[in-house]
């Protein structure tokens, strides 16, 4: 029979990992406090610009500097994430309502060459109508670290990275839209 220390010390730890983000990815770690992390070093500064082709429709390049002046969220995901099946559709929700605003969502896939058919499918299955371009050098995640998929890079009107979210939890996208539109709303 278990001890009232036993129970209390199971009672935290059950606890503690219900209010952890839910996030997927080969030796990524999920939970990590954004201020401890690689992504601490991206917040108030410059994004790291790349080019990137869209999978599916436009195959014009998209590149981070050429969208100075929108509000831009970029999200690092994965066909074999389970969580980012969750996020896509707040994600285009999102675009939904605040593309005409200036908000542009590109969704970068980390997925490895072998999966790279199922991404379209993927995008097509979940609703995105944002942009969706695979890094298939893993440059781009190179640059941004993102710990786990999925991970979301707020980036505000001048370039700057403002807000970093790393995996996900229900009612993430609520902050998600306050953060978007109180950008949209800045000159």
């Amino acid at each position: 029979m278990p001890t009232s220390t036993s129970r209390w010390r199971w009672l935290v730890v059950s606890a503690s990992a219900a209010l952890l983000p839910v996030g997927c990815g080969a030796g990524l770690q999920a939970g990590s406090s954004v201020d401890s992390t690689p992504l601490a070093g991206l917040l108030g500064n410059p994004a790291p610009d790349f080019n990137v082709k869209p999978v599916r429709g436009s195959r014009v390049p998209v590149s981070l500097r050429a969208l100075r002046g929108k509000v831009v969220l970029i999200d690092f995901w994965g066909t074999y994430c389970g969580p980012c099946r969750q996020t896509f559709p707040k994600l285009q929700a999102l675009n939904a309502a605040y593309a005409g605003s200036g908000l542009h969502i590109i969704g970068i896939s980390e997925d490895e060459a072998e999966d790279k058919d199922k991404i379209p499918t993927f995008a097509d299955t979940y609703g995105a109508k944002f942009t969706i371009a695979w890094d298939e050098d893993k440059s781009i995640a190179h640059q941004y670290k993102p710990e786990t998929m999925p991970c979301s890079y707020v980036i505000d009107k001048r370039g700057v990275v403002r807000y970093a979210h790393v995996g996900y939890r229900a009612g993430d996208e609520v902050a998600i839209e306050k953060e978007v539109a109180r950008l949209l709303a800045q000159d």
